[in-house]
């Protein structure tokens, strides 16, 4: 167990690292951020930050021996410099985790493997292969890139013969893969945390709705027909948190449809879909995620209220803030970033239904 006073390492300087830290803050912990970025909107509210490049190992290691135990908040944070911070301080959820994540067949085959029903999807390296893959899957579909994919990143909807050539093109030298056109009744997300000792709590499930590939809304509680899938949902998500010895906050998406729920991919920290949590549920899953990697008792994750809604402020939508504080329901978090791009997150807000 890691008492309060002790600092906590979290790799990435975005605003999951910067919810984090208000989070350990509340509870006695100082943070301390490294990533490559100067301009982090989670340095800001930490005690300490170091800037450097992800494979400066002298560094990452210098920054471990700060910390008590160290976290990240985002899922492409490089596997293989993180040996330097295994070295001198402990590392939750673990880099097996971030190994699976960072590569949609992997994680594909990982879910597939324990259980999980995936949309269906083939590895594509070259055109032959793409061939191969729309034969056996059929169009329309989607091709995306194995790694580095996030908010609609790195992917590209193929309908016809003409656009899988234009996609082969554009996606030349990265490992792909092409998953099948998926019709789905809605998507939704399964959060966990497990605690050091083993201790698994769920919060509701929030059915999410998406716009050119970034989370737009996410509403507790789900449809009927989600609230039908997701104690097979959670089923797969056990047996991956178990299988993984896993150690925080992890999250899983599915699509859910007809026949049943079909795992679309995974995220081994906190998520956009549970921003929710923080006015929404009785222990928000950065706390528990602070909990857990810190080694005390889990908080309860049930809800507050009797439903919530949390959108997304995508690009200008942020400017709104005067009008979302007019209505005092509003719960709005603005995450502190200086410059305003579309498809770019600047904040969220929540709103409880009583």
């Amino acid at each position: 167990m890691i008492p309060p006073g002790e600092t906590i390492g979290i790799l990435g300087g975005g605003q999951l690292g910067r919810m984090l830290a208000l989070a350990a803050a509340q509870l006695g912990y100082r943070c301390h951020v490294f990533a490559p970025e100067r301009d982090s909107i989670a340095a800001d509210v930490c005690a300490e930050f170091t800037c450097a490049a992800w494979d400066d190992r002298k560094a990452l290691e210098t920054f471990a021996k700060s910390c008590a135990v160290v976290t990240y908040e985002f899922e492409n944070v490089p596997v293989e410099p993180l040996a330097a911070v295994k070295v001198a301080a402990p590392l939750h959820p673990p880099r097996r985790a971030l190994e699976i994540a960072q590569d949609r067949f992997t994680e594909k085959r990982y879910a597939e493997d324990l259980g999980g029903v995936p949309v269906a999807f083939a590895p594509v390296g070259t055109v032959a292969d793409l061939r191969h893959a729309l034969g056996r899957i059929g169009l329309p579909g989607i091709l995306k890139t194995r790694r580095d994919g996030y908010d609609g990143k790195g992917q590209q909807r193929i309908a016809d013969d003409v656009a899988a050539h234009d996609a082969m093109h554009a996606f030349a030298g990265h490992p792909a893969i092409y998953e099948a056109f998926v019709e789905f009744e809605a998507e939704f997300s399964v959060i966990l945390v497990r605690g050091a000792d083993g201790d698994i709590r769920f919060w509701d499930s929030a059915e999410n709705v998406h716009a050119r590939g970034i989370l737009s809304r996410s509403t507790v509680p789900a449809s009927p027909l989600v609230q039908s899938q997701i104690a097979d949902a959670r089923g797969l998500a056990t047996r991956v948190a178990e299988a993984l010895s896993y150690v925080g906050v992890l999250t899983l998406e599915f699509f859910a449809t007809p026949l049943g729920p079909l795992f679309n991919e995974m995220a081994p920290r906190v998520h956009n879909s549970g921003h929710w949590t923080i006015e929404g549920a009785l222990t928000s899953q950065f706390e528990n995620h602070i909990r857990a990697i810190c080694g005390l008792p889990l908080g309860d994750t049930s809800l507050a209220c009797k439903g919530v809604v949390m959108d997304n402020l995508i690009g200008d939508a942020a400017h709104d803030w005067a009008q979302i504080l007019s209505d005092p329901a509003n719960h709005l978090h603005l995450y502190g970033k200086a410059a305003v791009r579309p498809g770019r997150k600047m904040g969220h807000v929540t709103r409880l239904l009583l």
